[in-house]
């Protein structure tokens, strides 16, 4: 069966295609979530001279305080009004309404339905039905409406303000074919909206609940990662060079295809330059990039890189790199999996970063959630043969921290960055702690930024510290003329 759209692609993905003609939806959810603005955007986006799209209000705002609330919103469209959109007020027929029948609105609805063949009809405000007839008579009249509007090609809509219980008993739910809860939630430093699909017959549709945000666009849905069933990542052999010098030959010649790589180091280390070496190796390749960063913005990014001669403004331009910048007060964990699920989508993207993981989930504030979540985002990345680099904020003084415990097991590759004292000097100590089913050095190697960006040098032969002390130590040279220090 063709589905009808609802104008919202990751909507009808979370629908699991989108609404049924001849199906009764119910939206349910508190004042403020997005009913009226998500029912009137599907009204416009499927609305033709042919089809319309019929919206009922029963005694809530008036017509022209409607249309006056829409008229910001890019899919509104005034032309439309009365040549593919009709608004319809129930409020006199419900006020000359017996207690026992509601048939005059049934048979409203029906005859729109079956002698109009809109698309789309939406009822708002049909909680408020109850205030006028008894619960039998809105019994009969709720299961007369669906039966009647099943032999027609409509959807109907019907929003309500229903608490949960009378999500629960209510006859609405019974005889919906769909049932869609938003909700709002107050929440420091931003408020969040969510939706959760409870039923819809006859589909796969994606469980949990999706975030929601309403801005000047219009209703957007980004949905939950997790419900993402990711597959096998593509057979394919050889290696992804890292972009840092000297780092490959430590890597067994470089990163194995679609594989997480985790890079650890304190404040200031390189964590971010690397970032840009990893970049600019896959950019020299013709390859496209994303850059996700909760900190540093686009242009101070570009000025970074170019310090290093490295063109990513141009690279900008031509849309071979996107660089999303998150700040962090706005970070929500299902909008960046949106981000890159959308960049991912042509498989041309080769290469992601993010930039930094502990700061993601320390303002995500998702804690219970985010193994889960960073489980299955590393998955789609990886499903869609990219390579992940992923940084991560360790602690500048003091015995080595493991700021991801629990974590590290999602990542193939971990690679450490730490400061060292050396001859009353700060320098910087690579080393590789992990790749899964790879050989790799596992010494430490000398480390610096240089016009190259971060680069690997030699190795170290007498160094001290890496699991007890606060900082990496060099031996003290030997005294002349006395034993060896030790």
């Amino acid at each position: 069966m063709k589905r009808l759209s609802t104008g919202l692609p990751d909507l009808d993905l979370v629908l699991g295609g989108g609404l049924s003609p001849g199906s009764m939806i119910v939206v349910a959810g508190p004042p403020g979530a997005g009913k009226t603005i998500l029912a009137q955007q599907i009204c416009f986006a499927n609305a033709t001279p042919e089809h319309r799209a019929v919206y009922y209000t029963t005694l809530s705002e008036p017509h022209s305080k409607l249309v006056e609330h829409l008229s910001g919103f890019p899919f509104f469209d005034a032309a439309a009004l009365g040549a593919r959109i009709e608004y319809v007020h129930l409020g006199d027929m419900l006020r000359g309404a017996d207690e026992n029948d509601l048939r005059p609105l049934v048979d409203e609805v029906v005859r729109k339905a079956l002698d109009d063949e809109p698309a789309v009809v939406v009822i708002d405000g049909t909680k408020m039905l109850r205030d006028f007839v008894t619960d039998h008579a809105l019994r009969m009249a709720m299961y007369d409406l669906t039966s009647r509007i099943t032999h027609s090609r409509t959807v109907l809509m019907l929003l309500g303000e229903y608490t949960a219980e009378e999500m629960l008993t209510g006859v609405e739910f019974t005889l919906a074919d769909g049932i869609v809860h938003l909700s709002y939630q107050s929440r420091e430093p931003v408020d969040r909206r969510g939706l959760r699909v409870v039923k819809m017959r006859g589909t796969g549709h994606l469980s949990g609940a999706h975030t929601v945000q309403i801005s000047g666009e219009g209703f957007r849905v980004f949905p939950r990662v997790e419900s993402f069933l990711t597959g096998d990542v593509p057979a394919e052999g050889g290696r992804v060079p890292s972009g840092v010098p000297g780092l490959d030959p430590l890597l067994d010649g470089g990163l194995p295809h679609a594989d997480a790589s985790l890079v650890l180091g304190p404040a200031g280390v390189g964590k971010t330059i690397s970032c840009l070496n990893f970049l600019a190796e896959g950019l020299a390749r013709g390859e496209c990039c994303l850059y996700i960063t909760f900190e540093d913005t686009e242009d101070q990014l570009v000025e970074m890189a170019a310090g290093f001669g490295w063109d990513f403004s141009a690279a900008c331009r031509s849309q071979k790199l996107m660089i999303s910048h998150v700040p962090v007060g706005d970070l929500d964990l299902d909008v960046l999996a949106a981000v890159i699920r959308h960049r991912l989508a042509d498989c041309s993207t080769r290469r992601v970063v993010i930039d930094s993981l502990a700061e993601m989930a320390h303002t995500a504030r998702e804690t219970e959630r985010f193994p889960a979540y960073l489980r299955s985002l590393v998955g789609v990345v990886r499903n869609a043969g990219a390579a992940l680099w992923v940084t991560s904020e360790t602690r500048t003084f003091g015995p080595v921290d493991d700021p991801l415990a629990g974590l590290m097991y999602l990542f193939h590759n971990v690679i450490q960055i730490r400061y060292i004292e050396h001859r009353a000097e700060i320098g910087r100590a690579l080393n590789v702690l992990k790749m899964r089913n790879s050989r790799h050095d596992n010494a430490l190697h000398e480390c610096r930024i240089t016009a190259d960006g971060v680069t690997v040098g030699d190795r170290f032969t007498e160094v001290s510290g890496m699991l007890g002390w606060s900082a990496l130590r060099t031996r003290p040279e030997p005294e002349p003329n006395g034993p060896a220090a030790r």
